[in-house]
């Protein structure tokens, strides 16, 4: 059994969503949506001084950036540029902010199904926005209650799981973290139930035969093809608890009956006098 968390780049965008307000903020004034309305001004981009070396492409690419904000920075209806075309954001409403970038308000738009995503709830995943129901979509499903794991996975006998939903089929009691076992069709048990249901019944007092408290394996004895417990495998003449011959107690059966070796001989010489009686 293993558990896991949403990877990195999901957490700090998709649990919430973006930003804590579910939202993209639009020009000119625009609401935040499930919040307070937000007042901006157009922006300008400024050049930051490389601290590591980069690709020649990046450079022409921040080059050509920076060359168009500084030409359009006395322009009041410029808000920047679009970060999925790359084209001017101009005019009063014709932009949002979303990621700590600017897009086009048509620009703005889930990369699976292409609905807008201005004024909605969004989850940035890998940098990409996903409107919630695509986002939704894309999540494994727990395994017993077929919905969404949004949190933390757990996963056991390979599915995933809620780690409340991962319980024993018979006490119903979470074993998030706790030893378990499965039976022939898979079914998730905790040890305790797994063993009160499956293990071996003792020939004399018909309960369970189960490993010690804080022990894992069972100890059990088997002799004329049944089982007991240790403390059960005694004579059934005089309770003497049997173990081995080296002992002095090992078991000498007679007509199916568990004996010591004491009662043994009462028995077979009750028998033999019987016999020699009757003849």
């Amino acid at each position: 059994m293993s558990s896991m968390t949403r990877p990195s780049h999901y957490t700090t965008s998709a649990y919430p969503p973006y930003g804590g307000s579910s939202s993209s903020t639009s020009y000119g004034g625009g609401s935040v949506a499930g919040g307070s309305t937000a007042s901006l001004k157009p922006q300008t981009s400024h050049a930051k001084g490389a601290t590591s070396p980069v690709q020649e492409e990046e450079v022409d690419a921040l080059t050509n950036l920076l060359v168009q904000s500084m030409d359009n920075a006395a322009d009041p209806e410029f808000f920047g540029m679009c970060a999925d075309c790359g084209l001017k954001v101009v005019g009063e409403g014709s932009g949002c902010t979303a990621m700590d970038r600017v897009f086009h308000i048509a620009c703005f738009t889930c990369r699976v199904c292409s609905c807008r995503l201005q004024g909605k709830p969004f989850y940035a995943v890998d940098g990409e926005p996903h409107c919630q129901e695509c986002y939704m979509n894309s999540l494994e499903k727990c395994c017993v209650c077929s919905e969404p794991i949004l949190h933390r996975i757990l996963r056991a006998t390979g599915k995933p799981y809620h780690p409340q939903c991962f319980t024993c089929i018979v006490c119903l009691n979470c074993l998030d973290g706790i030893p378990f076992t499965v039976d022939a069709a898979n079914r998730i048990h905790c040890i305790d139930d797994f063993h009160k249901k499956f293990a071996p019944r003792c020939s004399v007092c018909h309960d369970p035969i189960m490993p010690e408290p804080g022990q894992e394996e069972t100890v059990r004895v088997v002799a004329l093809d049944r089982s007991f417990h240790v403390q059960c495998y005694k004579c059934e003449d005089c309770d003497l608890v049997l173990s081995s011959e080296a002992e002095g107690r090992g078991c000498y059966p007679l007509d199916g009956r568990v004996l010591c070796k004491s009662c043994n001989a009462i028995r077979v010489n009750a028998l033999t006098s019987t016999t020699s009686t009757e003849l």
